[in-house]
Protein backbone atom coordinates (compact mmCIF):
# COMPACT_ATOMS: atom_id res chain seq x y z
CA UNK A 1 0.00 0.00 0.00
CA UNK A 2 1.21 3.42 -0.97
CA UNK A 3 2.02 5.37 2.17
CA UNK A 4 2.51 9.14 1.22
CA UNK A 5 1.14 10.55 -2.01
CA UNK A 6 3.75 13.30 -2.89
CA UNK A 7 4.07 16.16 -5.18
CA UNK A 8 7.29 19.10 -5.21
CA UNK A 9 7.39 21.79 -7.49
CA UNK A 10 9.42 25.24 -8.12
CA UNK A 11 8.38 28.20 -9.57
CA UNK A 12 11.00 31.23 -10.44
CA UNK A 13 8.34 33.58 -9.61
CA UNK A 14 7.64 36.92 -11.39
CA UNK A 15 10.54 39.31 -10.16
CA UNK A 16 13.53 36.64 -10.05
CA UNK A 17 15.21 36.36 -13.36
CA UNK A 18 17.11 33.31 -12.02
CA UNK A 19 15.54 30.30 -9.71
CA UNK A 20 17.83 29.71 -6.86
CA UNK A 21 15.78 27.33 -4.63
CA UNK A 22 16.03 23.30 -5.59
CA UNK A 23 14.26 20.81 -4.05
CA UNK A 24 14.10 16.71 -3.88
CA UNK A 25 11.03 14.08 -3.45
CA UNK A 26 12.83 10.70 -3.26
CA UNK A 27 11.36 8.00 -6.05
CA UNK A 28 10.88 5.74 -2.84
CA UNK A 29 9.27 8.03 -0.71
CA UNK A 30 12.13 8.07 1.86
CA UNK A 31 13.24 11.62 1.99
CA UNK A 32 12.06 15.18 1.02
CA UNK A 33 14.28 18.15 1.07
CA UNK A 34 13.86 21.96 -0.20
CA UNK A 35 17.00 24.26 -0.39
CA UNK A 36 16.86 27.91 -1.06
CA UNK A 37 20.02 29.53 -2.18
CA UNK A 38 22.20 33.00 -1.69
CA UNK A 39 24.98 34.52 -3.66
CA UNK A 40 25.61 36.22 -6.79
CA UNK A 41 27.35 35.11 -9.94
CA UNK A 42 25.03 32.54 -10.16
CA UNK A 43 26.28 31.22 -6.33
CA UNK A 44 22.70 30.54 -4.85
CA UNK A 45 21.48 28.57 -7.89
CA UNK A 46 25.21 26.55 -7.68
CA UNK A 47 24.41 26.00 -3.94
CA UNK A 48 20.97 25.07 -3.58
CA UNK A 49 21.73 22.20 -6.54
CA UNK A 50 24.68 21.06 -5.11
CA UNK A 51 22.76 20.82 -1.33
CA UNK A 52 20.58 18.73 -3.09
CA UNK A 53 22.22 16.29 -5.29
CA UNK A 54 24.51 15.84 -2.55
CA UNK A 55 22.33 15.14 0.47
CA UNK A 56 20.30 12.85 -2.50
CA UNK A 57 23.28 10.80 -2.79
CA UNK A 58 24.65 10.64 0.72
CA UNK A 59 21.18 9.28 1.56
CA UNK A 60 20.66 6.91 -1.23
CA UNK A 61 24.35 5.36 -0.55
CA UNK A 62 23.97 5.06 3.22
CA UNK A 63 20.10 4.32 3.62
CA UNK A 64 20.59 0.52 3.95
CA UNK A 65 23.86 0.90 6.30
CA UNK A 66 23.85 0.26 10.30
CA UNK A 67 24.31 4.66 10.70
CA UNK A 68 21.57 5.26 13.03
CA UNK A 69 19.03 7.61 11.46
CA UNK A 70 19.97 10.85 13.39
CA UNK A 71 23.75 10.56 12.29
CA UNK A 72 22.75 9.76 8.93
CA UNK A 73 20.81 12.73 8.36
CA UNK A 74 23.06 14.48 10.41
CA UNK A 75 26.20 13.27 8.21
CA UNK A 76 24.28 14.03 4.94
CA UNK A 77 23.44 17.93 5.85
CA UNK A 78 27.57 18.03 6.94
CA UNK A 79 28.58 16.43 3.60
CA UNK A 80 26.39 19.17 1.82
CA UNK A 81 28.01 21.90 3.35
CA UNK A 82 31.57 20.69 2.76
CA UNK A 83 30.65 19.98 -1.00
CA UNK A 84 29.19 23.94 -0.85
CA UNK A 85 32.84 25.12 0.61
CA UNK A 86 35.27 22.90 -1.90
CA UNK A 87 32.90 24.60 -4.70
CA UNK A 88 33.31 27.84 -3.30
CA UNK A 89 37.32 27.33 -3.04
CA UNK A 90 37.66 25.90 -6.89
CA UNK A 91 35.11 29.14 -7.92
CA UNK A 92 36.10 32.67 -6.02
CA UNK A 93 33.56 34.12 -7.92
CA UNK A 94 31.13 32.31 -5.41
CA UNK A 95 32.60 32.83 -2.69
CA UNK A 96 29.80 34.57 -0.67
CA UNK A 97 26.96 31.64 -1.60
CA UNK A 98 25.38 29.80 0.93
CA UNK A 99 21.61 27.98 1.31
CA UNK A 100 19.18 27.01 3.52
CA UNK A 101 17.91 23.40 3.78
CA UNK A 102 14.79 21.31 5.24
CA UNK A 103 14.87 17.81 4.92
CA UNK A 104 12.48 14.84 6.64
CA UNK A 105 12.87 11.57 6.04
CA UNK A 106 10.89 8.52 7.09
CA UNK A 107 13.53 5.68 7.94
CA UNK A 108 12.46 4.35 10.80
CA UNK A 109 9.26 4.02 13.21
CA UNK A 110 9.86 7.94 13.79
CA UNK A 111 10.43 10.10 11.01
CA UNK A 112 13.07 12.63 11.26
CA UNK A 113 13.86 16.20 10.14
CA UNK A 114 16.77 19.00 10.58
CA UNK A 115 16.63 22.64 8.80
CA UNK A 116 19.15 25.45 8.36
CA UNK A 117 17.71 29.13 7.48
CA UNK A 118 14.45 30.26 6.84
CA UNK A 119 12.74 27.27 4.50
CA UNK A 120 10.14 25.65 6.88
CA UNK A 121 8.18 22.39 7.64
CA UNK A 122 4.57 22.69 8.42
CA UNK A 123 2.23 20.20 9.56
CA UNK A 124 -1.50 20.05 8.99
CA UNK A 125 -3.36 18.43 11.45
CA UNK A 126 -7.34 18.03 10.51
CA UNK A 127 -7.30 21.87 11.09
CA UNK A 128 -4.65 23.21 12.58
CA UNK A 129 -1.56 24.33 10.51
CA UNK A 130 1.56 24.22 13.11
CA UNK A 131 4.97 25.68 11.72
CA UNK A 132 7.67 22.80 13.10
CA UNK A 133 10.34 24.70 12.11
CA UNK A 134 12.04 27.83 13.97
CA UNK A 135 14.01 30.03 11.45
CA UNK A 136 17.33 30.62 11.92
CA UNK A 137 16.75 34.64 11.25
CA UNK A 138 17.84 37.41 13.89
CA UNK A 139 14.30 38.31 13.29
CA UNK A 140 13.16 35.32 14.60
CA UNK A 141 15.63 35.59 17.41
CA UNK A 142 14.12 39.03 18.50
CA UNK A 143 10.77 37.75 18.30
CA UNK A 144 11.73 34.67 20.12
CA UNK A 145 13.16 37.32 22.98
CA UNK A 146 10.17 39.23 22.77
CA UNK A 147 12.09 42.10 21.10
CA UNK A 148 9.53 42.65 18.03
CA UNK A 149 6.02 41.43 17.70
CA UNK A 150 5.13 38.86 15.22
CA UNK A 151 3.58 41.70 12.83
CA UNK A 152 6.56 43.63 13.13
CA UNK A 153 8.79 40.57 12.39
CA UNK A 154 6.70 40.29 8.66
CA UNK A 155 7.95 43.04 7.53
CA UNK A 156 11.03 43.98 9.24
CA UNK A 157 13.59 45.31 7.35
CA UNK A 158 16.36 42.40 8.56
CA UNK A 159 13.80 39.74 8.32
CA UNK A 160 15.74 37.81 5.31
CA UNK A 161 19.25 38.19 7.49
CA UNK A 162 19.90 34.58 8.24
CA UNK A 163 21.53 33.57 11.34
CA UNK A 164 22.61 30.30 9.65
CA UNK A 165 23.29 28.59 6.35
CA UNK A 166 24.89 26.02 4.66
CA UNK A 167 27.61 27.08 2.66
CA UNK A 168 29.99 28.83 5.83
CA UNK A 169 32.73 26.67 7.59
CA UNK A 170 31.65 27.29 11.20
CA UNK A 171 28.30 24.81 10.47
CA UNK A 172 29.89 21.63 12.65
CA UNK A 173 26.26 20.33 13.46
CA UNK A 174 22.37 20.46 13.11
CA UNK A 175 19.58 19.54 14.94
CA UNK A 176 18.20 16.47 14.28
CA UNK A 177 14.44 15.77 15.55
CA UNK A 178 11.96 13.60 15.42
CA UNK A 179 8.57 14.42 14.10
CA UNK A 180 5.00 12.65 15.26
CA UNK A 181 2.95 12.38 11.99
CA UNK A 182 -0.15 10.33 12.26
CA UNK A 183 -2.85 8.96 9.38
CA UNK A 184 -4.51 12.04 7.65
CA UNK A 185 -1.46 14.25 8.70
CA UNK A 186 -0.01 16.72 6.08
CA UNK A 187 3.35 17.92 5.87
CA UNK A 188 4.66 21.43 3.76
CA UNK A 189 7.94 21.76 3.75
CA UNK A 190 8.56 25.34 1.61
CA UNK A 191 10.80 28.22 0.61
CA UNK A 192 10.47 32.06 2.46
CA UNK A 193 9.10 32.91 -1.51
CA UNK A 194 5.76 30.92 -0.07
CA UNK A 195 5.67 32.09 3.12
CA UNK A 196 6.76 35.55 2.78
CA UNK A 197 3.82 36.17 0.34
CA UNK A 198 1.05 33.83 2.25
CA UNK A 199 -0.11 34.22 5.69
CA UNK A 200 -0.54 30.55 7.74
CA UNK A 201 -3.81 30.96 7.18
CA UNK A 202 -4.08 31.22 3.47
CA UNK A 203 -1.66 28.22 3.45
CA UNK A 204 -3.71 26.07 5.75
CA UNK A 205 -6.89 26.79 3.72
CA UNK A 206 -5.12 25.56 0.53
CA UNK A 207 -3.81 22.54 1.99
CA UNK A 208 -7.15 21.64 3.80
CA UNK A 209 -9.34 22.47 0.93
CA UNK A 210 -7.53 20.72 -2.16
CA UNK A 211 -7.07 17.12 -1.30
CA UNK A 212 -4.66 16.24 -4.59
CA UNK A 213 -1.58 17.16 -3.63
CA UNK A 214 -0.34 18.13 -7.01
CA UNK A 215 -2.98 21.16 -7.17
CA UNK A 216 -2.94 22.06 -3.76
CA UNK A 217 0.89 22.69 -4.68
CA UNK A 218 0.10 24.55 -8.13
CA UNK A 219 -2.78 26.56 -5.54
CA UNK A 220 0.15 27.36 -3.85
CA UNK A 221 2.44 28.52 -6.02
CA UNK A 222 -0.05 30.72 -7.96
CA UNK A 223 -1.48 32.12 -4.78
CA UNK A 224 1.75 33.04 -4.17
CA UNK A 225 2.32 34.91 -7.51
CA UNK A 226 -1.19 36.42 -7.30
CA UNK A 227 0.32 38.52 -4.01
CA UNK A 228 3.66 39.39 -5.45
CA UNK A 229 5.83 36.69 -6.48
CA UNK A 230 8.89 38.43 -5.35
CA UNK A 231 11.06 35.50 -4.80
CA UNK A 232 11.44 32.07 -5.91
CA UNK A 233 8.81 29.60 -4.63
CA UNK A 234 9.16 25.92 -3.60
CA UNK A 235 6.49 23.59 -2.33
CA UNK A 236 6.82 20.10 -0.99
CA UNK A 237 3.86 18.46 -0.01
CA UNK A 238 3.76 15.03 1.77
CA UNK A 239 -0.07 13.77 2.62
CA UNK A 240 0.30 10.85 4.93
CA UNK A 241 -2.12 7.89 4.46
Amino acid sequence: MKRFFTAGMTDTGLIRSVNQDAYAVDADERFFIVADGMGGHAGGQEASRIAIETMQAFLTQQWETDIDSETLLQQAVLEANQAILKDQRLNPERGDMGTTAVAVIFRDEQPLYTHIGDSRLYRLRGAKLEQITEDHTWVARAMRLGEITPDQARVHPMRHVLAQCLGRPDVERVDIRSLSVQSGDRLLLCSDGLTEELSDQIIANHLKSIRACEKAAIALINAAKDRGGRDNITVVIVAIQ
